[in-house]
């Protein structure tokens, strides 16, 4: 069918072609140059306020994760005890994988209005929820629903950039960054401080949460008007007729197969017939620049999730007891992190070259981070250096990478898609490689451990029948749950703590050089991402519009 083109008045209106399947063609799929739009589009209401919900949703997304991450054990202490208090921190990661493959596509499709509005309030019931459990499974429960809504929370990849010109992603990226460092770079901190004082405790950490998630919804439904479904299909199309051409099989097949330990990737559904909505167009896989950058986004994430909850526990078994300090030293990996991320969302325009930039990356986060695999009770200082290093390169790479995920694709139609895939493979991948590590970890304790500590114990005076719960007591670390060991002194603890933390760090070395294997598929890739420089261009992919009409925001 040939293309039909509808103008609208030039006053205040974006001139609309249509394709053949429906989809409104100009701004929206090819963009239109910034000069082109009215004055004061960037100063208006709608643009600030979108940006605001964004910042605050990202802060509310981040810390439904990262405040109560480094409180495992006080939460396993008062509400369990309970052996799946680990998937308190699996499952953020394995329902936000599930939740982004459905947002990006879904709000393509259907726009992005309602998506990002009803994620904002489900956020808050979900922080409700976690901050009244009374057990593990409902605090499971609870953050099964954050991570889930926690997709649209973190798509703001693509809902700023879209709305931003080409030159100007990196930096929407670096802007957004900012909001994540108070829960992300100190969560930590901030999580080990509430539970010091008495009061509510660990329960605190969503209490935030709630009066942010609080404030984004709102800002969500007044600002943000992007083009709505009518403006998307022209009237071409009933909502009716594109429900039936979604790839429900597929869509089925891919939660079924990630809740069986994400072993399906919704290649259900293509192979059997053709589908117009298939819920992950394989196209973007035979995108080589696409995959490479995804995968070094994989890598980012994989070192982030499994650093928030392995490096706490390195800290307090290796170095230090107090929660005060041993909460700032928690923020190193975070705050490096995110450090990275800012300065490279503001910095890799002006630098150029991003292929370079990504291999250069990847090189030094392999080289800081595998060197930290020398972790001993005596190196502190190293350590830290070695992973602030090595944390802001992986910062850096995973800024510059997500933004590439919707810029180096053919079609900026799907940019939501190609973002929140690339989001999903992310949190599923990170959702196994932060398994990989726990696992790694315990059963290195398991034979370290007992090889030294008991007969230390023993030697030092210790009866035989109190050394498991002098064990249990050295993991849980507070005066109470030492208390509890019957014939413990203070000579035998200080025998025990010295024996464990040689045998302990032996175990964390075999971790951090578990790194390298992600990292060296990191650099591997790095080397087939693109540059994007000839990309930086004045063009904006889609714009906010006014209440319910086609006219652009400041007509």
């Amino acid at each position: 069918m040939a293309q039909e083109k509808t103008s609208l008045e030039k006053a205040g209106h974006l001139e609309y072609t249509h394709r053949e399947d429906g989809v409104a063609a100009d701004a929206w799929h090819h963009g239109v140059d910034a000069e082109k739009l009215p004055t004061g589009y960037f100063r208006s209401s709608f643009f600030l306020g979108t940006m605001l919900a964004s910042g605050l949703s990202v802060s509310a997304g981040v810390g439904g994760f990262a405040l109560a991450a480094p409180l495992l054990a006080t939460i396993n202490a008062e509400i369990g005890p309970d052996p799946d208090i680990v998937w308190v921190a699996l499952v953020y990661t394995m329902t936000l994988a599930i939740g982004q493959a459905l947002v990006g596509r879904l709000s393509d499709i259907f726009g992005r209005r309602w998506f990002f509005i009803g994620g904002s309030f489900l956020a808050l019931i979900g922080c409700i929820i976690s901050a009244v459990a009374h057990n593990v499974p409902a605090l499971v429960g609870g953050t099964a629903l954050i991570g889930f809504v926690a997709a649209s929370q973190l798509s703001y990849t693509f809902v700023l950039g879209e709305l931003v010109p080409f030159k100007f992603r990196f930096m929407s990226l670096g802007f957004v960054y900012i909001w994540a460092i108070p829960f992300s770079g100190f969560g930590p901190a901030l999580s080990y401080a509430l539970v010091q004082h008495p009061g509510p405790g660990w329960r605190s950490c969503y209490y935030p949460m709630i009066v942010i998630n609080a404030a984004a919804t709102p800002c969500w439904f007044l600002f943000y008007h992007p083009p709505t479904f009518h403006m998307k299909y022209a009237d071409r199309k009933s909502r009716l007729q594109v429900v039936k051409d979604l790839d429900f099989i597929g869509l089925i097949l891919f939660i079924g197969g990630l809740l069986i330990f994400l072993m399906g990737r919704s290649w259900g559904g293509s192979s059997f017939m053709p589908l117009k909505k298939p819920l992950v167009p394989m196209h973007l896989f035979r995108n080589m620049k696409w995959v490479s950058v995804v995968m070094l986004v994989v890598v980012g994430a994989s070192v982030y999730y499994a650093f928030a909850i392995i490096w706490p526990t390195i800290i307090f078994m290796l170095y230090i007891s107090g929660l005060t300090y041993g909460g700032w030293l928690a923020c190193v990996t975070r705050c490096a992190i995110n450090t990275g991320q800012v300065s490279g969302g503001w910095l890799s325009k002006h630098v150029g070259r991003q292929k370079w930039q990504l291999v250069a990356c990847s090189i030094a986060s392999c080289a800081m981070l595998g060197a930290a695999g020398c972790a001993t009770p005596n190196n502190k200082n190293t350590i830290i250096g070695l992973l602030f290093v090595g944390c802001f390169f992986i910062g850096w790479l995973e800024s510059v990478g997500l933004a590439m995920t919707g810029i180096v694709i053919d079609d900026q139609n799907e940019i939501g898609t190609a973002v929140d895939v690339a989001g999903s493979i992310r949190s599923a991948v990170s959702t196994v490689a932060s398994t990989l590590y726990t696992v790694v970890l315990t059963n290195r304790l398991e034979k370290t451990i007992p090889a030294v500590v008991p007969p230390a114990l023993v030697k030092a005076g210790l009866p035989v029948a109190s050394v498991p719960s002098f064990l249990s007591a050295i993991t849980v670390g507070t005066p109470a749950a030492f208390a509890a060991v019957d014939g413990l002194t203070d000579a035998i603890e200080l025998a025990g703590i010295t024996a464990y933390k040689p045998a302990s760090s032996q175990a964390y070395r075999t971790v951090m050089l578990v790194t390298i294997a992600f990292l060296g598929l990191g650099l591997f890739f790095s080397f087939w991402a693109p540059n994007v420089d000839e990309l930086m261009t004045n063009r904006v992919s889609q714009t906010l519009h006014k209440r319910k009409d086609e006219n652009v925001v400041g007509a």
